[in-house]
């Protein structure tokens, strides 16, 4: 147990946001599938996976996103995969969507009677404990958040197995959605959430700073 404690937490030392990587360095398949299983196996709130996982390996599409993706302007060109994490948008995300309905009928196998009520407390939960309801993009950025559950563990999974990542937020959501669009990508009721690239660093980072945890941590006894 200690062994793997010390093993997990040398794993979040490893991780950093990697800039710029070795681009002769190539993830293997048996490894990239590795980590997004990881991805597949996240939690979401109430079990509703919000996410799609879009694995961007062709050169003239990056090239595509490349202006309209500031904060991947190493990442892109020298990455061994790049992801774009897509998020459901309120059409699919309220209670009474196909999609929805779908994931309680035929992933999660529910009975009727269990679908009826888990339905029903779904939509109190939107309208009245988070109010999600009014608005496209608050309902947007709630699933979203989902996502980052997903990319935490990729990230982390990659990290215990010697891969290096990037989280990337800098980017111009609405033209990057239209390259997406324009390429036949981005379909349906999804936009985009954030990126992540994975690859083998070409130079160490600096050390990593964090707050202690006596700065972050509260103790309600």
């Amino acid at each position: 147990m200690e062994a793997t404690k010390q093993q997990i937490i040398e794993a979040f030392q490893f991780r950093h946001a990697c800039k710029e990587f070795d681009s002769s360095k190539k993830i293997s398949d048996a490894d990239f599938q590795f980590i997004l299983e990881t991805g597949r196996l996240s939690p979401s709130s109430f079990g509703f996976e919000p996410w799609k996982f879009v694995v961007v390996q062709n050169p003239a599409i990056r090239e595509k996103l490349l202006p309209v993706t500031w904060g991947a302007s190493k990442q892109l060109p020298t990455s061994s995969h790049f992801v774009i994490i897509l998020s459901r948008t309120k059409a699919d995300m309220v209670a009474d969507s196909d999609y929805i309905q779908n994931m309680l009928t035929n992933v999660k196998q529910f009975p009727e009677e269990i679908r009826a009520n888990y339905t029903k407390i779904y939509g109190k939960f939107q309208e009245t404990d988070f109010q999600l309801l009014d608005n496209e993009r608050v309902m947007f950025e709630w699933a979203a958040r989902q996502t980052y559950i997903a990319l935490g563990n990729m990230m982390t999974s990659a990290a215990q197995i010697g891969i290096d990542s990037c989280p990337i937020e800098g980017f111009d959501k609405a033209n990057a959605e239209q390259v997406l669009r324009e390429e036949g990508i981005l379909q349906g009721n999804l936009g985009i959430s954030c990126m992540v690239a994975f690859g083998y660093r070409v130079s160490e980072p600096r050390p990593k700073t964090r707050q202690t945890l006596d700065q972050i941590v509260q103790w309600v006894n």
